[in-house]
């Protein structure tokens, strides 16, 4: 059940604010962008789609399920398999270093905010974003599936963020694309959670090439 209290506590945990530097990160949209594969809205909500149904919901939300269970359970060994398992389907090493840094930058915000069960993971190079938002979500009382939620839907609210700056498109389009791929969302937080562990995995070609040719892009304006 969803409380008054956990409800702003998920809201500040997928806020666009929270000092992670998720804003920092396009994951390959920019390169896309350049590479003239995302020209318009209609590209940008292909784009972003097609990476909420085949790696968001293949990879990371049934691992966050895990990851919250395993913490649940105080069962260390599953919570550093699951983390571990993260980290590998990451196909570059420009995803893998964000994962990593908004994972630690996350880990060192809760320290400060008293969970100091998260001090060895801000410097763990095997942290990743899920690992330390699993356990936020666990410790201020959010149900897994809010959780799995509001994880899927900071990452879009990013996508478009980032889509906005460089397509670019206007706020109305920006706030467009948030609707519509928004309301996929419950459906496909539902059909990761049907997965079994064996089923867990999806690749993006596109996105490990993309990313992996974001590091040459002469001018940046996110991190590589």
């Amino acid at each position: 059940m969803v409380t008054d209290f956990t409800l702003l506590r998920l809201l500040q945990l997928v806020s666009p604010g929270l000092p992670i530097g998720m804003y920092s990160y396009s994951q390959g949209l920019e390169r896309a962008v350049a590479d003239g594969w995302v020209a318009n809205a209609e590209d940008a909500g292909e784009w972003t789609s097609g990476l909420m149904e085949r790696c968001l919901t293949r990879i990371d939300l049934p691992i966050l399920l895990r990851l919250y269970a395993a913490w649940q359970n105080g069962d260390s060994e599953k919570v550093n398999y699951w983390s571990q398992q993260l980290v590998a389907c990451r196909e570059t090493a420009e995803l893998r270093a964000e994962d990593r840094q908004t994972g630690q930058a996350l880990a060192r915000l809760l320290v400060s905010l008293d969970m100091m069960e998260m001090r060895l993971w801000i410097r763990e190079p095997e942290t990743t974003l899920a690992t330390i938002f699993s356990f936020a979500a666990l410790k201020w009382s959010i149900p897994v599936r809010e959780a799995a939620i509001g994880y899927l839907w900071s990452w879009l609210e990013n996508q478009v963020l980032c889509a906005v700056k460089l397509v670019p498109l206007g706020q109305a389009a920006g706030q467009q694309l948030l609707i519509k791929l928004g309301n996929k969302i419950p459906h496909l937080v539902d059909e990761a959670f049907m997965l079994a562990d064996h089923d867990i995995g999806g690749s993006v070609f596109g996105l490990g090439l993309i990313s992996s040719r974001h590091e040459m892009l002469y001018s940046r304006l996110f991190r590589s």
